[in-house]
């Protein structure tokens, strides 16, 4: 069996780490909103994934996160009035639902952001210990794109264009702008109620550093496969892989499987587009569930 690695920009033969067994990791839905079928579609690529690996015979671990906590999620709540764990929550249950009844399988775990905190203070420290990082004036720590050489290897970066020193706090951002990015942000009064006590004060993590912390504490620090869209190539899947080895020592994901966007009149659905469909939309027109699916 092959799989095309976008590490390496080819297909490459799989082959798992621990015989018979494959630690697969996929990148969740952030709920701030029902799910599109643009969204659907990754959900889709790695239920077929997985269903084949087990097909195989072999044994599954899959983690999928939650992200409850990030820049969307706390706007969006404050626009509704809502708190933020009410908010979210209504949005997971919907997500779930939707799985559902596109008959995708459960993940074995489905870690929520809020929920490891602790843990990723903790890694954010030990990259300050190992000197990967700097404290901003407002208790925001950035990562040091120029302590790690290989950054840009996933997104195939020139080096000469990353912008080392510069910071960018935003969760995304366009793949010229390669520069240092929050581990962990300082509060700010948008912020609201959300925040956590940290060393560097209060504040958030940034969204990055969520994965790495989740994928690394059910998977272990090096393991086979993380998906998701081909949007979070950059800077998303860079930015686990700077911080994830850094924070290591060790290799961090030896496949890296993308899916394309779903196409709409020739442009990617997306909500910031406005040209997407949810699943209910779809049933809402007598749609059924499997043909969706297929």
């Amino acid at each position: 069996m092959q799989f095309y690695n976008t590490l390496n920009r080819k297909k490459e033969k799989f082959n798992s780490l621990q015989k018979g067994k494959v630690s697969l990791y996929t990148c969740g839905p952030t709920v701030y909103d029902f799910a599109h079928i643009g969204n659907l579609r990754a959900f889709l690529f790695e239920d077929i994934l997985r269903r084949y690996l087990e097909f195989l015979g072999l044994e599954v671990l899959h983690v999928m996160n939650i992200t409850d906590i990030d820049d969307k999620t706390i706007r969006k709540s404050q626009e509704e009035g809502r708190s933020l764990i009410d908010f979210t929550n209504e949005n997971t249950e919907a997500f779930f639902e939707d799985l559902q009844l596109l008959n995708i399988c459960p993940a074995k775990h489905y870690p929520r952001a809020t929920e490891f905190i602790p843990q990723m203070i903790q890694t954010i420290q030990k990259l300050e210990e190992k000197g990967f990082t700097y404290t901003a004036d407002d208790g925001s720590v950035f990562f040091k794109i120029s302590k790690f050489p290989a950054y840009g290897k996933l997104a195939h970066l020139d080096p000469e264009q990353l912008k080392s020193g510069e910071r960018v706090a935003e969760d995304e951002y366009e793949k010229e702008e390669g520069r240092d990015f929050a581990l962990w942000k300082g509060y700010k009064s948008e912020d609201g109620d959300v925040f956590w006590d940290s060393p560097w004060g209060k504040g958030r993590p940034g969204w990055h550093i969520e994965c790495s912390v989740m994928s690394t504490f059910y998977l272990g620090d090096h393991f086979d496969i993380h998906c998701g869209g081909v949007d979070n190539i950059f800077p998303h899947h860079e930015n686990e892989i700077a911080q994830s080895c850094a924070a290591s020592g060790k290799d961090f994901v030896n496949y890296w499987l993308h899916n394309e966007h779903l196409l709409v009149d020739n442009q990617k659905m997306s909500k910031s587009l406005g040209n997407f469909y949810t699943l209910r939309d779809l049933l809402d027109k007598q749609c059924s569930p499997e043909a969706i699916r297929y």
